[in-house]
């Protein structure tokens, strides 16, 4: 199916929203999940949003910035990804590996650009500082989203507008003369989220907390078997029995969640009962780690 121009113009005006978001509001829009969430939800399906996103959030979960560091925009790479796996019909996995991931990388510079031209109105605030003009400083603080938001709208409009033959051409050539490529840019796909794990763990503080760790993969591991067998006998039973009408449920997210806040609780409070570090001591372990959450 053909992207319409509602279409277009709804995911443009999230991606010039969802850095400003990031940058000011933090309501957690700006996250990837959210964008293939809102991005589904334009496309009329949500499914394939939720797993591009997701995916594309867990890649991302290690990255992070320091400073003023520009970072990869996963929230523009899914939404593109999301748009274009949806109307062309394309498998999620492909769209992450050949969609997603390269213009989340290619965002970087249009990270710089927007970077550079807000200077503009920084200086003009400068010297309105110089003259007590607080007027002209609110002017040219909000006139200084203009940069950020067109640093995301500008690359997405133009992609959804005139990428859809380009995308489609891939698709065709992905899934026909070179389906071996586009099968291992699947397999590729699937694996990212992996990746953004394991670039997590590296800079958590495993080693000191690897009880936590294990104890959390082994009972979502177990609920997930337990509950997911539990679910598929119920459904056994149903086509079996024509009166069986209960529905067995798998296990909620919301459970393995609070497993998770229990434990980050537990984490908490052993972190925070040793005593504070005395004037002038560092607050870095032996082994390098920082014990706080201030970089």
């Amino acid at each position: 199916m053909a992207i319409q121009w509602w279409q277009i113009l709804l995911l443009s005006l999230y991606a010039g929203y969802q850095i400003l978001d990031e940058l000011t509001v933090y309501s957690s829009m700006s996250s990837a999940v959210f964008a293939g969430l809102f991005a589904g939800l334009v496309m009329g399906d949500i499914k394939t949003g939720l797993l591009i996103g997701g995916s594309m959030q867990l890649t991302v979960l290690g990255v992070g910035t320091f400073g003023g560091a520009s970072r990869i925009d996963a929230n523009s790479g899914t939404v593109l990804a999301t748009a274009f796996s949806i109307a062309l019909g394309w498998d999620p996995e492909q769209a992450i590996a050949t969609i997603a991931v390269p213009v989340a990388a290619l965002m970087i510079q249009m990270d710089i650009l927007g970077r550079f031209a807000n200077t503009f109105f920084a200086h003009r605030i400068d010297a309105h500082i110089e003259n007590f003009d607080y007027k002209a400083i609110e002017r040219n603080y909000l006139a200084g989203a203009l940069p950020w938001a067109l640093s995301r709208m500008l690359p997405v409009f133009l992609a959804l507008a005139f990428g859809g033959d380009l995308v489609e051409n891939v698709v065709a050539i992905l899934n026909g003369d070179l389906k071996w490529l586009g099968d291992g840019l699947s397999v590729a796909g699937a694996v990212l989220p992996a990746v953004g794990f394991a670039i997590l763990l590296r800079y958590l503080p495993v080693k000191k907390h690897f009880p936590y760790l294990i104890l959390g993969f082994v009972i979502t591991a177990l609920f997930t078997t337990l509950f997911g067998n539990i679910q598929l006998l119920g459904a056994n039973v149903a086509s079996v029995v024509e009166e069986y009408s209960a529905v067995l449920n798998g296990l909620p997210m919301l459970a393995i969640a609070l497993i998770g806040f229990a434990l980050a609780a537990m984490s908490y409070k052993n972190n925070h009962a040793t005593p504070a570090p005395t004037q002038g001591t560092s607050n870095a372990s032996a082994e390098g780690e920082i014990d706080d959450d201030e970089i």
